[in-house]
């Protein structure tokens, strides 16, 4: 089967790889002139399937109002004349509860955890290096009551089967010994061991360099401008280069995806949260950290790259714009330097920012539209790079008429359909 893979992020790429596996015939169609040059490009490197959590939790709404006031705030809003800003802010508030923070975190951890045996095996079979480390995720605590909110956390984390350990103090610096220095600004923290780390952007351009010795054809630097539809189908994609035809579709454009359903008819609640990262240059080996953590306080992810630090944070919703604000910038710096001072150079660090695709419940949109032959694959939010080869396979699956081998329940575009439509089915 001919199929048409729109995106080559990091999820467009896997997508591509996985059905190239299946034995399509497949081209990764993308408007930059290489792969995982947007969202995909510097992320937190975080693969963490077992410490996701959805960003929809009970007392975030109270959390927000908070952190709207401080100078260092994880979350900004940037007020707009936009009806898909607030309608995905309703809707995401909603999705706040107990009940519906735990139902939507199973639906995260079932696709995290396939994902990342897909990745451990995808490694095994391509010997993929990518600057990847199994040094688990630890996310840290600053304040006692934190911490013991954080391990009140642990009866879903059992239920869930989910490898934790809640750690004190000397606890996290026998992990991190980098963090001895620093020791006193640290209440403790829960370990994740069997998260990972790595670099997106390697992983995906080396994967890309993969698929396309194996007959993958990527069309770079061709805007995508719509999908024409007739009878139920895509008929084909119009392009700045023309039009492009296929059996199968897969849409895989981020936070665009939205923008190329809404004239088909398909109202995708999918809405871009701007992220930034910082990526810092190692000059002291013995000042940095060995893995990756959270900051539970300022939201923000720390990965060590290879002989490169990366932070990353910030939730800003601020619509399509990429514009890179110095405040935000300050912040992941007053992160890096008050827990790892000696660690690397600031001053010469590479500053960048992009739109994560959010769905307002958090889990992502995959598989069947109502066009047989369209596919999503999109709304990864931050989890992409966690999630991204567990939903190649899927589509991959679903693409051949397969039965994927997890539940998609919570993962399709129907969860969003109304009450009344649910009904009827």
């Amino acid at each position: 089967m001919k199929v048409l893979v729109l995106g080559s992020g990091v999820i467009g790429v896997t997508a591509a790889y996985y059905l190239n596996r299946a034995g399509h015939e497949v081209t990764v169609v993308d408007r930059q002139n290489e792969p995982a040059l947007e969202t995909s490009f510097a992320n937190g490197g975080q693969i963490s399937w077992g410490a996701a959590s959805p960003w929809a939790a009970p007392g975030i709404p109270l959390t927000a109002l908070k952190w709207l006031l401080r100078p260092h705030a994880p979350l900004v809003l940037r007020p707009r004349l936009d009806p898909a800003m607030w309608a995905w802010l309703l809707r995401m508030l909603r999705n706040c509860t107990s009940a519906r923070y735990a139902r939507h975190k199973e639906r995260l951890l079932r696709l995290a955890r396939y994902s990342h045996e897909c990745l451990v095996a995808l490694r095994k079979e391509t010997g993929i290096r990518y600057d990847e480390r199994a040094h688990g995720v630890l996310v840290l605590h600053r304040k006692a009551r934190d911490l013991d909110r954080a391990a009140r956390d642990s009866a879903l984390l059992d239920r869930l089967g989910i490898a934790y350990r809640v750690l004190d103090r000397a606890g996290c610096v026998a992990h991190e010994p980098a963090l001895a220095a620093v020791s006193e600004k640290i209440a403790g923290g829960v370990l994740f061991p069997n998260d990972e780390s790595g670099d997106c952007r390697m992983f995906t351009e080396r994967l890309a360099q993969a698929a396309q010795q194996n007959g993958v054809r990527f069309l770079a630097s061709t805007a995508i401008a719509r999908l024409a539809a007739a009878g139920g189908r895509i008929e084909h994609v119009v392009t700045d280069r023309g039009a492009l035809t296929a059996d199968a579709y897969v849409l895989a454009c981020g936070s665009y995806s939205p923008l190329l359903l809404r004239p088909l008819g398909i109202r995708l609640p999918v809405y871009p949260v701007k992220g930034y990262s910082i990526t810092v240059p190692v000059t002291n080996e013995a000042g940095a950290p060995q893995g990756t953590l959270t900051d539970e306080t300022y939201k923000v992810v720390i990965t060590r790259l290879g002989d490169r630090l990366r932070a990353a944070g910030t939730a800003e919703l601020a619509g399509y714009d990429l514009q890179l604000r110095p405040a935000r910038l300050a912040t992941l710096a007053l992160v890096v330097r008050d827990l790892f001072p000696a660690a690397g150079d600031l001053a010469r660090a590479e500053p960048w920012a992009g739109l994560r695709p959010m769905t307002p419940d958090n889990p992502p949109v995959l598989g069947a539209t109502p066009y047989k032959n369209l596919y999503l694959n999109t709304g990864h939010g931050t989890l992409g790079w966690t999630m991204a080869c567990g939903s190649g396979k899927v589509l991959a699956d679903l693409v051949s008429g397969r039965a994927p081998e997890i539940d998609l329940e919570g993962l399709t575009l129907a969860r969003f359909a109304s009450r009344k439509t649910r009904m009827k089915e």
